[in-house]
């Protein structure tokens, strides 16, 4: 058993400082990925530093129709925020969608963002992983995939990035404010996200010592037309296989705006923006939603084992953008409705 030290902050600041100077330390939030990793020995912090009693937990709407959210806030809370359910359905869905009742009381909005891939061979702590030990190799390559990532892969990484509520943020062009050791930084959430290339093991561009401090949704009004569908392997608690954040506002038969974004499919929460290009003044057609999939889905490079993860996504696209055009894809949360593969 390796000694791990304690430490509660009770201000940003101290918390940022604790971490910021000394390698060996992580920050402590909900614990629902970090104490899973601890066990697996795939992480190996010396002092953890506990973030709960620091004041990040707000949720607010912004008088402009935005919304604000506090890095502690629980899930759960966000969840079930009125203001989160009447401006961006997309996101409490998406955090319904995203794991066990248990985990949504406890997770934080934070930490759910910073939260490391699924993938067996980065988490057994044995399995070559260049994002657990870069430089080692990539063992899904030519392992097993089913689960893997068919867009924004790269020869040294195809783990899909597993947050439900990233691909409704990325959606909805959030920002993330952090506090690190150089002071105050603001990041467009697109940019948040780093594509493996070669170094999977940085994921995101904080530096240590980084904390987020708030999440930040700007107004959108077409995101009260919006949902989140998942695919998965059961209905019950599972990572997607596919999923889309879907937001739809149609004038005259013409569709005047739409948001799409993919998550389970790549290596990060994938914006669709290919298939937001090709539907902006289309009909709302099924024939049109078809040909914005297959061009989305066009440059996807996947793996023997999860080749039918391509077929599946545009499904998934097409299924999403026919619910928000008959007016099905409003309301709580819609069950997926989708079969994957057997």
């Amino acid at each position: 058993m390796r000694p791990i030290t304690y430490l509660r902050a009770t201000d940003t600041a101290t918390a940022v400082a604790a971490v910021s100077t000394d390698p060996t330390s992580d920050f402590l939030a909900g614990g629902t990925t970090e104490v899973d990793l601890l066990r697996q020995d795939v992480l190996n912090p010396r002092r953890l530093v506990d973030i709960n009693d620091l004041p990040l937990a707000g949720i607010e709407g912004t008088p402009e129709g935005g919304l604000r959210i506090g890095a502690l806030a629980r899930m759960s809370e966000v969840a079930a925020a009125p203001v989160v359910r009447e401006r961006f359905p997309l996101i409490a869905q998406a955090l319904e969608l995203g794991a066990s009742a248990q985990l949504r009381n406890m997770a934080s909005m934070g930490g759910n963002l910073l939260q490391r891939v699924r993938c067996s061979y980065f988490r057994d702590a044995e399995s070559p992983c260049n994002k657990r030990d870069p430089g080692t190799g990539c063992s899904a390559i030519e392992g097993f995939s089913r689960g893997h990532a068919v867009l924004g892969t790269s020869e040294h990484c195809i783990a899909t990035h597993p947050s439900d509520v990233a691909v409704a943020l990325v959606a909805l062009d959030a920002r993330v404010h952090t506090l690190g050791p150089n002071g105050e930084r603001t990041h467009a959430i697109d940019d948040f996200f780093l594509l493996p290339g070669d170094s999977p093991h940085r994921e995101h561009p904080l530096e240590h010592g980084e904390l987020i401090t708030a999440i930040e949704v700007p107004a959108a009004p077409v995101a009260r037309h919006s949902l989140y569908l998942k695919v998965r392997d059961r209905e019950s608690y599972e990572f997607a296989l596919v999923s889309v954040a879907a937001a739809l506002s149609v004038m005259d038969g013409t569709i005047a705006e739409v948001r799409v974004a993919l998550g389970g499919v790549a290596t990060k929460p994938w914006r669709a923006r290919r298939a937001e290009d090709f539907l902006v003044g289309a009909t709302v057609r099924r024939d049109d939603f078809a040909m914005a999939a297959r061009v989305e889905l066009a440059d996807a490079r996947p793996t023997p084992m999860n080749a039918f993860k391509v077929e599946l996504a545009q499904r998934a696209i097409i299924r999403a953008l026919d619910m928000l055009s008959d007016g099905t894809g409003t309301g709580p949360a819609p069950r997926p409705g989708i079969g994957s593969p057997s």
